[in-house]
């Protein structure tokens, strides 16, 4: 059964091996994964995720958010696969034959995560965009038509808001969700470039698998007690 600290995944969101060190060392205890995204990655190179798995002995999500060709994305996820992480993420909007040339030849051991919508994304940016009125009215529209393009493709999950996991959990209740734009009731972030957040609770409590919290918690004077805080709070709900 899973506790709290279960679901939550850090974003090692550094540049160096030392500082992703440091906190993996501090919260290898009171979190369920480590997320690696572009900056650690292209930083450092796949060498950073054997730190993690040294250090910490967990899982890792590798945040690539591929987008491509289908090829070219068939090839780097493999490549990425090799490495051996929990998840690799990859945007969806191409569409379900492009996200089909992926999935197809998953080894397995790596599940697809499929980006629905980036959080920072608002009804501004989709209007900017040229996005449908349909979708630039109700962003919950677009998301589940993505979640059904990646569930139909053969991805494991996706990557959804807070504001719209409920509803996925409701029509795909096999794919795995994982909820980014976290921000507990006790945290203030200056400068927030998240526009659709949810509270730890209220995530996992509409079906959330796993939640993304880091600015909360690494910018706390006490990172481990701010994840565990996280966790109770997810506790609380459970």
């Amino acid at each position: 059964m899973k506790t709290g600290k279960d679901y939550i995944i850090f974003p090692l969101d550094v540049s160096t091996q030392e500082e992703a060190a440091r906190f993996v060392t501090i919260l290898k205890d009171h979190v369920g994964l480590f997320k690696v995204g572009l900056e650690l990655f292209v930083s450092q190179g796949p060498r950073i995720l054997e730190v993690i798995q040294k250090i910490a002995g967990c899982k890792v999500f590798l945040d690539l958010k591929l987008h491509d060709i289908p090829a070219t994305m068939k090839r780097a996820f493999l490549a990425a696969s090799t490495y051996g992480p929990h998840f690799v993420s990859v945007h969806c909007d191409m569409g379900e034959r492009f996200l089909k040339e992926v999935a197809v030849e998953n080894p397995g051991g790596t599940k697809i995560l499929a980006i629905t919508l980036l959080t920072s994304l608002n009804k501004e940016h989709l209007k900017t965009l040229g996005y449908r009125d349909e979708y630039v009215n109700d962003l919950t529209r677009l998301v589940l038509l993505r979640a059904r393009i990646a569930k139909e493709a053969g991805c494991q999950g996706v990557v959804c808001s807070g504001q719209e996991v409920a509803m996925i959990k409701r029509q795909f209740p096999g794919l795995i969700a994982v909820t980014p734009g976290i921000r507990p009731l006790w945290s203030v972030v200056s400068k927030d470039d998240q526009k659709r957040i949810v509270t730890p609770a209220d995530a996992v409590k509409n079906g959330a698998d796993y939640i993304v919290i880091g600015r909360p918690i690494r910018d706390a004077d006490n990172p481990a007690e701010a994840a565990k805080r996280v966790s109770e709070e997810i506790e609380s709900v459970l």
